[in-house]
């Protein structure tokens, strides 16, 4: 396997843009292939820094089919397959939280870096019966912040960012999680805040 992954990114960086796209859809369909992908976004950003809106563009692209394409399988079928090898408790459980949630919850999960499941929360999405566009705007949403602020650190400190993604990526990739999240919640605080017109509280 290891060699493979070698391989594969040998060849992504080769033909730049479509090999981390390849990567992407590999990754968030049929082929588990922890943080390399979060890993060749840095890289090819830290080599070519003028790029970054491209190659995140790609990342989030490929990742999103991927992605549907588990969606759409369990959309087909998936029930009767995810209750074959996880407990009801654990299946229902997951349901409810899209139910209370909405797209919070495939959203987060897809900040998380591995070992988050989150292609379990995908084929939840599938039997949660969250529709196609709403399917995609969460992952794309998600998986983009990920990658432009990931894209961001590349140009921002270089090979330095390149060093920590190789020794401690799952722990950068749970700090830019976690920024986006807290982002997301200071935007949301914002916009409830009390509006003040002509001295007069708007609640």
């Amino acid at each position: 396997m290891k060699s493979f992954i070698s391989w594969l990114q040998a060849v992504a960086l080769t033909i730049g843009g479509p090999g981390l796209f390849t990567i992407a859809f590999l990754d968030s369909s049929f082929v588990s292939l922890p943080q390399i992908n979060d890993l060749m976004v840095v890289l090819m950003v830290t080599r070519e820094k003028a790029w970054m809106p491209y190659y995140v563009l790609m990342a989030t692209a490929g990742s999103v089919l991927g992605c549907y394409v588990i969606y759409f399988l369990a959309e087909k079928g998936g029930d009767a397959f995810l209750r074959k090898r996880l407990k009801a408790s654990r299946i229902d459980s997951a349901l409810a939280a899209y139910q209370r949630h909405g797209m919070l919850a495939l959203v987060v999960p897809a900040l998380l870096p591995p070992p988050a499941p989150f292609k379990l929360f995908v084929l939840m999405a599938g039997v949660a019966g969250v529709t196609p566009l709403r399917f995609v705007m969460s992952v794309a949403l998600a998986r983009g912040c990920r990658y432009v602020l990931l894209g961001w650190l590349a140009i921002r400190y270089g090979d330095a960012a390149l060093a920590l993604m190789q020794t401690r990526g799952r722990d950068l990739g749970l700090a830019v999680a976690g920024l986006i999240v807290l982002a997301a919640l200071g935007y949301w605080l914002w916009k409830r805040r009390p509006r003040q017109v002509s001295g007069t509280t708007v609640g």
